[in-house]
């Protein structure tokens, strides 16, 4: 008898179609689809602007679509909202809580509001989970961005949510807090926990299972980091020598080159073959210039996008 994978059987936690918002007449969201499974991590990248927040708030309820439709932890976005926000953990981008207030008296507050039953039990745990047990009675407003950051998570996850939506959980942190932050998040996945979270940091996104690049409120491509990689078909190139900062510049006006970034005492160059880069370089008379190929970044890839993007300011 033929077996049947169970896991094809269920539902997406986000699936939504469409998704349009707009503000003084400009789509911030413009059409956007995305399907989400259970027990996955998310990835939500793109510039200052692009609609990352807003779609997070319609998820949640925060906003209603002006176009679109689709559902959230098998809710729909329009009429469930209420059953929406009681299972979702949403960390803003600012710290939210009260920095009068102590550890345990923050998620004691916060477990009161949600009703949580056993609320002193859950609130110890919570606080052993995320490390914040020694901690307990420090007030909010002393904690450094590290340690601010475990405490907004730690209110998120007090009443079990079946979703996190976090919108640039990591900004102003640093790299050891950011990756104690990412080791949480992969455990929290593992036990089911679905996450979505918006993020500028490169390394971060590559922590993802899947990822979506918007711009200007458009969705511009989704998949794993390997596979955006491959989908791009770009060839990078590293370029080491004399006069590479005369040579950025006649490389940025060609225009089959894609990316131009230095790294250090190289440039790499991001083109869709060796024949485009080899014609811009006929540009450079200095041929005391060596050139390598190397593999191409998901940074190079997102570059890549936000250049081909309209504004929708324009």
């Amino acid at each position: 008898m033929m077996q049947v994978d169970d896991k094809k059987l269920v539902a997406p936690i986000i699936d939504v179609r469409g998704l349009t918002k707009h503000y003084a007449g400009r789509a911030v969201v413009d059409h956007f689809d995305m399907q989400v499974e259970q027990g996955r991590i998310y990835g939500f990248l793109g510039p200052n602007g692009s609609g990352k927040t807003t779609t997070i708030r319609m998820l949640c309820g925060l906003l209603t679509p002006d176009e679109g439709e689709g559902t959230c932890l098998g809710y729909d976005i329009r009429r469930e909202t209420q059953n929406i926000k009681r299972q979702v953990g949403y960390m803003t981008q600012k710290f939210g809580l009260y920095e009068d207030l102590s550890i345990v008296e923050n998620l004691d507050f916060i477990a009161r509001i949600y009703q949580v039953p056993n609320r002193q039990a859950k609130v110890a745990a919570t606080l052993e989970q995320l490390g914040l047990t020694s901690r307990r009675t420090q007030l909010a407003a002393s904690l450094s961005g590290g340690w601010k950051q475990r405490l907004a998570l730690a209110s998120c996850l007090l009443h079990d949510p079946k979703l996190l939506l976090l919108d640039e959980p990591t900004a102003g942190v640093d790299p050891k807090a950011r990756r104690e932050f990412w080791d949480h998040l992969h455990e929290l996945a593992e036990g089911g926990l679905t996450v979505l979270v918006s993020t500028h940091y490169m390394d971060e996104a590559e922590r993802c299972h899947s990822l979506a690049y918007i711009s200007y409120g458009r969705l511009l491509a989704q998949g794993s980091a390997n596979q955006l990689i491959a989908d791009a078909g770009l060839q990078t190139y590293s370029i080491t020598g004399h006069g590479l900062a005369a040579l950025a510049n006649v490389l940025r006006t060609h225009e089959g080159i894609r990316t131009v970034a230095s790294f250090g005492a190289a440039l790499h160059v991001s083109a869709h073959s060796k024949a485009i880069l080899d014609a811009a370089l006929a540009l450079h008379s200095d041929n005391r210039i060596a050139v390598a190929p190397i593999a191409t970044s998901l940074e190079d890839v997102f570059i890549a996008l936000m250049q081909g993007a309209k504004d929708n300011y324009a």
